[in-house]
């Protein structure tokens, strides 16, 4: 029986998802650039693929290395710190995060120092994104960008040394990770501010993303007292607005999923994603925290939400 196109795509459709996405930091650009490959896919003379999987692999990184030049104007435009789309990872949405290596390739902090810092040119992202996220072998990295094996094994040593700040490796292990955000959680849900203060390095930062749509802080929050007093103020808020919290894997670490208050039963199905919290962790605290606020980089979120239990 001959695989039908949509079919055969469907099986490579979350790996590509997963390159997009590390490629842009943005959900629905990776949406879109998987939908070109697949509209490509069923037109090409599929006898002639030998490895459909790596020749999508390379359709999916071209579009996203000619969609990063009109990616990079838009930040520019943006109000406000820009943050990428946070993805609710549990459910393998980017496929599978078994080492240290693919987590860190998609949390949100080292996708800023990708995307919005551009600390690799976009070759050197793509070279870096296949051998870390994916295990691409030189060889094949090298038949996906056209590039000679030698050049992507340089363009892999620079971009690794490029990315290895201390401040974006080496976090905290899941496990205690997630222990750290549960008692955020419940010092949150308490206003137990001393217990935050403890979770907190002295130095940390807090940025919010809310894209000019929704009220969030325009320049990153800096120093434990400064956060403090912002976090403060934002409880408060969330409490009178009935805002409810639950713990979740959110771009390959233990993050915060948002809430509205819902309908009138209070259930979680009524109650829409308002905002992603992720978090970084050194030496047993929080030393950098994101919190995406943006509606417009809610709506991947918001569909994945029918699989994140509710925390209220």
């Amino acid at each position: 029986m001959t695989t039908s196109p949509a079919d055969e795509f469907e099986t490579h459709r979350p790996r590509l998802f997963g390159l997009a996405y590390r490629l842009l930091g943005s959900a629905a650009d990776a949406e879109d650039a998987v939908q070109d490959a697949y509209l490509r896919f069923g037109e090409a003379d599929r006898p002639g693929i030998g490895r459909p999987g790596a020749w999508l692999a390379k359709v999916v990184t071209n579009l996203c290395l000619n969609r990063l030049t009109s990616a990079r104007a838009r930040r520019e435009r943006y109000p406000g710190p820009w943050l990428p789309e946070p993805v609710v990872t549990g459910d393998g949405a980017l496929g599978p995060l078994e080492s240290a290596e693919q987590r860190d390739a998609v949390s949100l902090a080292l996708l800023v120092l990708l995307v919005l810092l551009e600390r690799l040119t976009p070759t050197e992202r793509a070279v870096y994104v296949l051998r870390e996220a994916f295990a691409y072998g030189h060889r094949e990295i090298a038949g996906v960008l056209e590039l000679s094996e030698a050049n992507c094994r340089q363009l892999y040593r620079r971009a690794a040394q490029r990315i290895a700040a201390p401040q974006a490796r080496f976090e905290a292990p899941p496990e205690r990770q997630a222990e750290l955000v549960a008692s955020f959680l419940t010092a949150a849900r308490e206003g137990d501010l001393a217990g935050l203060e403890r979770l907190f390095a002295a130095e940390v930062t807090w940025w919010s993303d809310g894209g000019g749509k929704v009220s969030a802080a325009r320049r990153p929050v800096v120093g434990r007292d400064k956060v403090l007093r912002f976090l403060a103020g934002v409880l408060v808020r969330s409490r009178a607005d009935g805002v409810r919290l639950s713990v979740t894997e959110v771009n390959g670490r233990a993050g915060l999923v948002a809430r509205g208050p819902g309908g009138a039963d209070g259930s979680a199905a009524d109650g829409a994603v308002i905002g992603v919290v992720a978090f970084e962790v050194r030496d047993g605290v929080f030393t950098g925290v994101r919190a995406v606020l943006n509606p417009d980089k809610l709506e991947f979120v918001g569909r994945q939400s029918a699989r994140i239990p509710d925390g209220s």
